[in-house]
């Protein structure tokens, strides 16, 4: 059965009408979750957990909204508990904390900027310190700047971008790497841009090809340490970012390119995570899997 959520009265299926959204634009990236209209799911009821995570420690960046906190209450549900680090998001961030909690798990809140290279080995130590280990990474923070121009790309923004969106995967990776064991899993969040293009998005869509090649270069480098490492490439996503990004006329339209003629929602991305995350997927390293309302890219 298809559950029914309150997004404008629509069931989210394969075949459907097309959804849009009201006008609305937030003036400071990466945006708040809790001031866009409709909230985006984050949590699909239907989904019920059988322990494939359990006894896991997950550390989320970006986990305090839209992917991220998607991401955060599947692994709950799947038996882990969960560090989530975030920028300045904190109302969003303790919003997280208690729908993770309220599946039984711990949530551990770690608030920095991961631009500084310091702050990923802070946020390795205090996970470790609370939970005594770490299993999963998953390296989810981003921004995006739409410009008309790669003109109009100052030096600031084009640093900003890459300082949030590719360097924290090394700062992280190299951080946590020494307390990684044989299983443990590395996913990063790269993006349909990354294969189909982007024209407004030419610095964002560049960041995720490099988590690509990031992806498929280290997961050769980590193959024989046991470890995985794979990333999900998804499409137009109803998160935060997306309203703190575009304009509110553009916003009414998100995601109406797709072939489903609809964004996705945060849940539907989750259990990519999950199956990336556990033994399912032991067979699968340097892999980027799409979820993206079925646009046909290059593998």
């Amino acid at each position: 059965m298809v559950p029914m959520y309150p997004y404008y009265g629509y069931r989210l299926r394969c075949r459907q009408e097309p959804i849009t959204f009201p006008p609305q634009h937030q003036n400071v990236q990466p945006g708040l979750e809790y001031l866009m209209n409709p909230l985006p799911i984050s949590d699909n009821p239907g989904y019920r957990g059988n322990g494939k995570l359990a006894g896991k420690i997950a550390m989320i960046t970006g986990g305090d909204s839209g992917i991220g906190r998607a991401v955060a209450i599947g692994f709950a549900k799947e038996g882990a508990d969960v560090a989530i680090v975030y920028l300045y998001e904190r109302e969003d961030a303790e919003a997280t904390k208690r729908m993770v909690e309220g599946y039984g798990r711990n949530c551990l809140l770690i608030e920095g900027d991961l631009r500084v290279p310091a702050f990923s080995a802070e946020a390795v130590k205090r996970t470790l310190e609370c939970y005594g280990c770490l299993d999963v990474i998953v390296l989810n923070q981003g921004v995006q700047f739409p410009q008309e121009s790669i003109l109009n790309i100052t030096d600031e923004q084009l640093e900003n971008t890459y300082r949030t969106n590719i360097f924290p995967h090394f700062y992280m990776t190299k951080a946590a790497l020494p307390y990684l064991k044989p299983g443990s899993s590395i996913i990063s969040t790269a993006s349909v841009t990354a294969y189909a293009g982007a024209p407004l998005l030419v610095d964002y869509s560049s960041t995720k090809g490099a988590v690509v090649s990031f992806t498929r270069s280290l997961s050769l480098q980590l193959v024989s340490k046991g470890i995985r490492v794979n990333a999900v490439a998804p499409g137009p996503i109803w998160t935060p970012l997306i309203v703190s990004s575009y304009s509110a006329e553009y916003v009414t339209t998100f995601g109406l390119e797709t072939p489903m003629k609809r964004a996705g929602q945060p849940f539907e991305l989750a259990p990519t995570y999950i199956y990336l995350a556990s033994e399912d997927s032991s067979f699968v390293t340097g892999q980027v899997l799409h979820v993206n309302g079925g646009v046909m890219t290059e593998t």
